[in-house]
């Protein structure tokens, strides 16, 4: 993985370039943590020779994988970096094509980069906290309820 700050202020903006064989969320999640990232968001595009795609079961309150074990183009990946426990945590969604054509998609369990996948990270100006959500069992960005400016409650 090669990386460079490309704008400064008034958050730090990285081109983060990951190179063939890396994984992809535990390099964010290495990436994230050498660099003091509290939050953060992010886009990409590039490749992968496999991935393990998820998807949320209500019912069972569990990810559910979708291996795919061919090449594929990145034609869209976005996610967010936050703090749980103290770490940053990487939450990504793909869409990925593969060599028929068929787009197929989810959460981002595990992926290897071939050749590359190039990724835009801005820091977030504060920091995302991410709360136990008792109904859904996940790790959700809690807003602070004096930062709410939309609040329906």
């Amino acid at each position: 993985m090669r990386a460079k700050i490309i704008e400064r202020q008034p958050q730090r903006t990285y081109a983060v370039i990951f190179d063939k064989g890396e994984e992809f969320k535990a390099g964010m999640e290495a990436f994230a943590k050498s660099q003091g990232l509290r939050g953060s968001d992010f886009t990409a595009i590039g490749a992968f020779e496999q991935a393990k795609l998820g998807w949320f079961d209500w019912e069972t309150k569990e990810y559910k994988q979708n291996p795919i074990n061919e090449q594929m183009e990145v034609v869209s990946l976005v996610g967010n970096i936050a703090i749980k426990d103290g770490e940053p945590r990487v939450h990504a969604h793909v869409a990925v094509a593969t060599a028929d054509g068929i787009a197929h998609g989810g959460h981002v369990m595990e992926a290897y980069v071939r050749p590359t996948v190039q990724l835009i990270l801005r820091e977030s100006p504060e920091q995302m906290q991410t709360q136990h959500d008792p109904e859904s069992g996940l790790a959700l960005i809690e807003i602070a309820p004096e930062q709410d400016i939309l609040s329906t409650s």
